[in-house]
């Protein structure tokens, strides 16, 4: 694992890689999290009950959270809202045994516990839930961008789960579909532009 790892940092990735380990315990994860995260930013390591997953993030990846953010802060400004960003920071949560860096990730406000909304970049699949362990996180809403499109989702209840939505309860005003016309642009500042002008 420690060569798979020390690899990423010399040759970053041209597409999104995988490693799946069963049987780690918290503390490893813990660890690992401690070792790894700060020196390999393209790693996106997920935790949930003992499995272990480790992604590299490609080019193209995170040049989707960031065009993706770019517009969803555009929209806040012109909003008026407080969201405050913080990117892919490491949650965790020892007792619900969870935890994962998000893609992109926002507060409306302060940040508390775990962010109010986290944006996931799914370009291939990885083999761990996503849901369950935002769900373990108290993560309000989980925003998927696959297939050129967005997917939300609202917690309802911890003990329940998430359910499916349209629109964003937590921004309202925010139309995807509009939102989604601008994601694939080459230029990430025409396109915020065209975007602000929408609003």
């Amino acid at each position: 694992m420690t060569a798979f790892l020390i690899n990423l940092k010399d040759n970053p990735p041209a597409a999104e890689q995988y490693l799946q380990l069963e049987g780690v315990t918290w503390q490893q994860y813990d660890a690992l999290v401690a070792l790894f995260i700060d020196q390999f930013p393209a790693l996106r390591m997920t935790y949930l009950e003992g499995t272990l997953e480790l992604m590299t993030t490609s080019p193209e990846h995170e040049r989707l959270k960031k065009i993706i953010a770019r517009l969803i802060e555009a929209f806040a400004e012109e909003a008026d809202i407080d969201l405050n960003g913080y990117g892919s920071a490491t949650f965790r949560r020892e007792a619900a045994a969870r935890g994962l860096e998000p893609d992109e990730c926002y507060s409306l406000g302060e940040l508390g516990d775990a962010p109010d909304i986290a944006i996931e970049i799914v370009l291939t699949s990885g083999g761990i839930d996503k849901l369950a362990v935002y769900k373990g996180l108290g993560v309000q809403e989980v925003w998927f961008w696959e297939n050129q499109q967005f997917s939300l989702y609202s917690l309802i209840d911890p003990e329940v789960g998430y359910e499916a939505l349209s629109a964003s309860r937590l921004l309202p005003g925010l139309n995807f579909a509009v939102l989604a016309q601008f994601v694939d642009s080459p230029s990430q500042t025409k396109a915020v532009k065209a975007f602000r002008k929408t609003l």
